[in-house]
């Protein structure tokens, strides 16, 4: 077994440059932890803002600070009191107090999962917060996750922002309760979303009456992963208060869910539902970027510039990495065309390995 592990780490409030790759003893689980060494990790927009400092009042960090609360891994240790899970055990977690984006963390045994063989590993890692505070949302706006409803016409789902990662998950919920689902985005994710089963409709002046001709009845629910105009939209579509949920509300469940406790059931719980909802093919999660952990700078700077769609994901050990680094940092989470788009005469966009810093380099 390994003897030291890698976290990332920052000691002030930042953007990427304050990230650290800090190397340290192996840490040892308590009697109801068990020690987990971490294959893949997800990234969330709402750590971004963290680790910057936008959320002070409500979530002070002790610097230095560690990030990250979505994994996957394999159980290496157990605590004496921990007898459910086999070494070599592949499960799916939440790390308490953060710590996800590191090679190894030690996790209460309450807030992991098993995972099932045919969930994939990039999937599993970055389902925790997404997962999460989908389903909360979707139940929150009158969604029987798990249920199919029988009624016709179906009840209508709005959804903005619905290619990202929050988004297509809670459109696949509504859908497969029986709900008619449109989701607002840019045309770029048009036939994404289409794949899902969702009806797209394009941002900007208009969207009333898209919508509109998208629904071709009265909306039901809204769903705001955006902000801005969206309140208003869902009040001129006549949504009910109690059927529409704000971008505020999705940062009180982000939150929520970023500060649960050992003792809290209800994450384990979502996760466990979640994972077989892949197992059986009855969601699907997108991974529309990944890299390997030492360019997790790379990773969250690429995510903040809102290119991605799905989720993004680290990996601790890629099989292929330094002779390739080049095709991993020249736009995983964007779109070929985003990549090779014209900057100016005899240009293009993409990035290259000249052009980016790598983590402990």
């Amino acid at each position: 077994m390994d003897r030291t592990c890698k976290a990332l780490e920052y000691d002030r409030y930042g953007d990427v440059d304050v990230l650290t790759l800090v190397e340290g003893p192996m840490p040892e689980p308590t009697a109801d932890e068990v020690l987990v060494e971490v294959v893949a990790a997800g990234l969330n927009h709402i750590e971004n803002s963290i680790r910057r400092g936008d959320f002070t009042e409500r979530l002070p960090q002790d610097l230095p600070a560690r990030q990250g609360s979505c994994f996957a891994g394999i159980v290496i240790k157990r605590g004496a009191d921990v007898h459910d899970l086999h070494l070599g055990q592949a499960v799916i977690g939440h790390a308490v107090g953060g710590g996800a984006h590191a090679t190894h963390l030690t996790v209460p045994r309450s807030q992991v999962v098993k995972k099932p063989d045919t969930v994939d590993w990039e999937v599993a890692g970055g389902l925790y917060l997404a997962g999460c505070t989908a389903v909360t949302i979707a139940e929150s706006v009158g969604i029987e996750v798990g249920r199919t409803t029988s009624v016709d016409p179906r009840p209508v789902l709005v959804v903005s922002a619905a290619a990202g990662g929050v988004g297509s998950i809670e459109c696949q919920l509504a859908l497969g309760a029986g709900w008619k689902v449109i989701g607002t985005c840019s045309p770029h994710n048009h036939d994404y979303l289409r794949s899902i089963g969702v009806i797209p409709v394009t941002y900007g002046e208009g969207l009333e009456g898209r919508i509109r001709d998208a629904a071709a009845r009265d909306v039901t629910a809204f769903i705001d992963n955006f902000g801005g105009d969206n309140p208003a939209l869902a009040r001129a579509l006549g949504v009910a208060d109690d059927r529409f949920s704000s971008s505020e509300d999705r940062l009180d469940v982000e939150l929520r869910f970023i500060t649960a406790d050992a003792d809290d059931r209800a994450p384990a719980h979502l996760l466990g539902m979640l994972a077989q909802m892949i197992a059986e093919m009855r969601l699907r999660v997108l991974v529309s970027g990944f890299y390997p952990f030492e360019y997790i700078d790379q990773a969250f700077a690429d995510m903040a510039e809102m290119h991605s769609r799905g989720k993004v994901v680290v990996g601790m050990k890629p099989v292929e990495s330094g002779s390739r680094s080049d095709w991993y940092l020249s736009g995983k989470a964007r779109t070929l065309h985003e990549v090779l788009q014209p900057a100016g005469p005899g240009e293009w966009k993409g990035r290259t390995k000249q052009h980016v810093r790598r983590l402990g380099a």
